[in-house]
């Protein structure tokens, strides 16, 4: 949660500075994240899945908050991530395990949820 407070504090900086360029990303995310054939939860969840890949810690943040908030359950959201670790490799466990994190502190639980429930 706190990679992303500090994240939009300099975005808004750097909006700023190069308003443009930020004003057409935030079209481009609006446009990627719009429901069509895929609904905006799946969207969330490839892009999560991204993320931990890419191995990009705000990008993790931001997309297990988008997750959790599109209506993902804990048990989507591992299944995704499970996706990511075989894309990924070793290394994407790492970041696996922080997205798990921040979606349980984006719901509001450090400790996870009894198996079976969903967030």
């Amino acid at each position: 949660m706190e990679i992303v407070h500090d994240i939009d504090a300099y975005a808004l900086e750097l909006k700023a500075l190069i308003p443009d360029t930020l004003s057409a990303f935030g079209r481009l995310s609006h446009a990627a994240q719009t429901p069509g054939a895929l609904e905006h939860k799946t969207k969330e969840l490839i892009a999560l899945a991204i993320a931990v890949a890419g191995r990009c810690d705000g990008c993790i943040g931001y997309h297990a908050r988008g997750a959790l908030r599109a209506g993902a359950s804990r048990q989507e959201l591992a299944e995704a991530l499970g996706v990511a670790v075989q894309m990924g490799g070793g290394p994407a466990v790492d970041f696996a395990a922080d997205a798990l994190r921040a979606y349980d502190q984006f719901a509001g639980s450090g400790a996870p949820p009894a198996a079976g429930s969903e967030a």
